[in-house]
């Protein structure tokens, strides 16, 4: 039996949202990078694109599980000395939850050229409201 290997061009996307409201950081972002990659389809081939689109709503109300939220910190450098930022997961959470949770799914793609494929394939809001209704992205409930 030969292995199935999907060509790049017959590829259907569909569209999910996810709503991350009480829902666990590290779950959620390994259920949205599961979608990205196309993991959950039966087509799935490893070196092609093949994940759906998904937009991630209510990021400012995501959850962190024990003493996460004052213990876990966020550096950035700017590469320059003296550059380095540090931000705890608090912070993180009431001023940037956009970029927590895309840094959060980025750590779980595949790196290289297919994986800053996959992430472009990512949109997250703070809030319910997103532009992406004319696609009816279809809901997913993990709680």
């Amino acid at each position: 039996m030969k292995t199935f290997m999907q060509p790049k061009e017959n590829v259907a996307r569909s569209w999910y949202v996810i709503d991350a409201d009480g829902l666990p950081l590290g779950r959620l972002a390994s259920k949205v990078a599961h979608i990205l990659r196309g993991k959950h389809k039966p087509t799935f081939t490893p070196h092609i694109d093949c994940g759906d689109y998904v937009i991630v709503v209510n990021a400012s109300k995501v959850n962190l599980t024990g003493s996460k939220l004052d213990n876990k910190i966020y550096y950035n450098h700017s590469g320059y000395p003296g550059g380095l930022r540090e931000r705890t997961a608090r912070v993180m959470r009431d001023k940037y939850a956009t970029e927590m949770i895309e840094r959060a799914v980025k750590g779980m793609l595949p790196k290289g050229r297919l994986g800053r494929q996959m992430y472009k394939k990512l949109f997250v809001y703070d809030d319910e409201i997103h532009p992406h209704t004319a696609q009816k992205p279809t809901a997913i409930n993990f709680k």
